[in-house]
């Protein structure tokens, strides 16, 4: 299949940080892909949370098979669009490889522990490990990826950590985030791919969990309107294939939703080129229904599930190891090993050294540093 004129084409990347010659049999964004998942952040996603902790059951997501699933709708859109399937596959398996372990929790306890000193951002810490935190070549830090991967990764970002990006790349990957451009269409795509992605699998986990249940799921309209339709088809369908079948549709419905309605907005635009794309209005998008209606599947599921007391529970008891983790690493840096001991940003050190963490290596940390079993 030919790529559009609006796609990011390899040969027209923007390039690497630092240059090197082209791979014989792969392209610069298959080349991106490779990188990553042979890198050890990317590994290190099968053990940390999307929402249920990784103890808490063998079945539920984790920030791997999230990353996967994005990674397969994307690609599904892509190709119906005609983008570039490999740079979105690149995009959505290291759009998370800067999440802490625990999910949000973590990231908001990191956040507060490095207010005086930069703050953090799981999207640019993702850029972070990605240009520098993994050590694999010996001519540089990172995984020297192409700029078009890179401006993928880093989906959003505060203005001071743009500007700072900013004097360190001149005309880089966070410059769109001072002068309100926007990025390529693949970028755009692995967004809206993520949110489709989650809603999805979180309704499936949280009623695996027994958190919700699919009679509560009855008041979410896109939710609802196609269990209906599932067991019209098939009126003796029973237990979790309902669920599934559901989700199922649900998924197809958003995915042909956000082709058709992209479709229209780059017939209108007619973009000569992906820099066109990057002057113009978002393009990826879903239709004003089906963004209304998935808005409101995000407002259920914040209400009945991320704010599930049993998940607050966790999620506090998840806050406090971050922090204990934080104040006794900074006590005592030799605790970590010595690329990080060594550095002279200690608090920086000590966030990208707990980012880094699984779930389950954090709580063993947690304990050994303090003697206490840190979450139930």
């Amino acid at each position: 299949m030919s790529l559009a004129a609006y796609a990011c084409h390899p040969a027209q990347s923007r390039g690497r940080r630092h240059a090197e010659p082209p791979a014989p049999t792969r392209d610069a964004f298959q080349r991106d892909r490779d990188r990553i998942v042979h890198s050890t952040a990317f590994r290190r996603l099968v053990y940390k949370t999307q929402v249920f902790l990784n103890h808490e059951g063998d079945l539920f997501r984790t920030r791997l098979t999230h990353s996967l699933e994005v990674a397969q709708l994307g690609r599904s859109i892509a190709r119906a669009l005609r983008l570039n399937e490999d740079l979105v596959e690149a995009i959505a398996l290291a759009h998370d490889l800067g999440h802490t372990p625990f999910g949000h929790a973590g990231q908001d306890a990191l956040n507060e522990c490095m207010a005086d000193h930069g703050g953090f951002e799981h999207n640019l810490q993702s850029l972070r490990v990605v240009d520098a935190l993994e050590h694999r070549y010996p001519q540089y830090d990172g995984l020297n990826l192409s700029f078009e991967t890179r401006e993928g990764i880093l989906k959003h970002c505060s203005r001071a950590n743009a500007e700072r990006l900013e004097l360190a790349e001149p005309n880089g990957v966070a410059h769109r985030f001072l002068d309100r451009t926007q990025p390529g269409l693949e970028a755009q795509l692995c967004n809206l791919a993520d949110a489709i992605a989650y809603n999805a699998h979180d309704i499936d986990d949280g009623v695996r969990s027994g958190l919700i249940s699919v009679e509560q799921l009855a008041e979410v309209e896109l939710f609802e309107r196609y269990r209906r339709e599932a067991l019209s088809e098939y009126p003796d369908l029973q237990g979790r294939r309902v669920l599934y079948e559901t989700i199922r549709r649900m998924l197809s419905a958003q995915v042909y939703d956000v082709i058709d309605a992209t479709r229209a907005v780059l017939q209108a635009l007619a973009p000569a080129d992906a820099d066109a794309v990057r002057h113009a209005p978002p393009v990826v998008a879903f239709s004003e229904t089906m963004q209304a209606q998935s808005d409101e599947l995000k407002r259920f599921l914040f209400r009945n599930l991320y704010r599930h007391p049993q998940v607050t529970q966790t999620t506090d008891q998840a806050q406090q190891v971050v922090r204990e983790l934080f104040e006794a690493y900074l006590e005592r840096s030799a605790e970590m090993p010595g690329s990080y001991a060594e550095r002279r940003d200690r608090h920086r050190a000590v966030a990208d050294y707990i980012a880094g963490m699984t779930d389950r290596f954090a709580m063993r940390e947690h304990e050994r540093l303090t003697g206490r079993r840190g979450i139930a």
